[in-house]
């Protein structure tokens, strides 16, 4: 499995997006993901407190339990969760932080991110608590998610000589590509690891998904919650994608997968998984290494 970095960690090139763990998956079958991920040369698992109420950070500190040297931790901070109202407050990211510690079973978080920018809380403020917890040897390094370029160049400015944010964790894939240009220039810039989130757009490109057909039922897809992304111009653009893979004996999903790891700004696609199968296809999956025509002829595929 190849590695990039974020900061001075080394992470596997693709990575176990941990947001099933207690929503879709018990604590059973999240050992089972985890074992597959770690057999298959992963070591890098993102949560986050949120994640099912917490169950996601107490599952996977359960499986990996004594073998956390195999892994790269990183969870998140910021989004409302049950008896929790979120935020970038520095007193409430202290005490989250500690919690996380606690259900993850770990004395260091890997990568601490804040969720989402909180426009309540000056982003100066939010980032000494972060910086505190890094010099407390509490957290290693830190990140943040959804940020725009504004707020990346923001954050920069306000961390000063201390640790500053090194990753940013924003929706991007083959189908969403509002990240182009301004935030993967804003991390090339910055020396900033981007982490995509929704790498197949939510099972839409898996190529389980076809043109005239409803999603299968126990896809995400067939939530309501994501129906949107289920419109005429995205199906027909998964079909010429689909069509492209096949040609050279590729799947819709190395596609997703390999594409995303062609930005060097990119280090690790991160992907959630409820089997040990699932796991194996992904960690397959990011090998392609796609040249330059057939990058541009995937921006006339999808209309870029």
């Amino acid at each position: 499995m190849e590695m990039r970095r974020i900061g001075a960690l080394d992470v596997s090139v693709i990575g176990i997006g941990c947001n099933n763990f207690g929503r879709r998956i018990d604590g059973v079958a999240t050992r089972s993901v985890v074992d597959a991920a770690l057999d298959a040369g992963i070591n890098f698992f993102d949560t986050a407190n949120m994640y099912g109420e917490g169950l996601s950070e107490t599952y996977l500190g359960e499986a990996l339990r004594g073998r956390r040297d195999r892994a790269v931790i990183a969870t998140k901070v910021g989004l409302p969760m049950e008896g929790e109202a979120g935020g970038g407050a520095p007193g409430y990211v202290r005490e989250a932080a500690e919690r996380s510690l606690k259900r993850l079973r770990i004395d260091c978080i890997d990568l601490y991110q804040l969720h989402e920018p909180d426009p309540a809380v000056p982003l100066a403020e939010t980032m000494g608590a972060f910086q505190d917890l890094v010099t407390e040897g509490k957290v290693r390094e830190i990140g943040c998610s959804n940020f725009t370029a504004d707020l990346l160049d923001e954050a920069a400015s306000v961390a000063g000589d201390g640790p500053r944010f090194m990753s940013v964790q924003n929706q991007y894939s083959l189908l969403h590509r509002e990240p182009e240009p301004a935030v993967l220039d804003g991390c090339a810039r910055l020396g900033i690891a981007f982490l995509p989130f929704y790498p197949l757009q939510s099972g839409l490109l898996t190529g389980k998904m076809r043109q005239g057909s409803p999603p299968p039922s126990d896809s995400r897809l067939s939530e309501q919650r994501y129906e949107r992304f289920l419109t005429e111009s995205s199906l027909a653009a998964v079909e010429r994608l689909r069509a492209f893979a096949e040609s050279r004996d590729r799947s819709l999903t190395e596609l997703a997968f390999s594409w995303l790891l062609s930005r060097r700004v990119v280090a690790s696609v991160i992907a959630g998984a409820r089997t040990a199968a699932q796991v194996r296809t992904n960690a397959d999956a990011g090998t392609w290494r796609l040249t330059e025509d057939d990058l541009r002829e995937i921006d006339v595929l999808t209309g870029d």
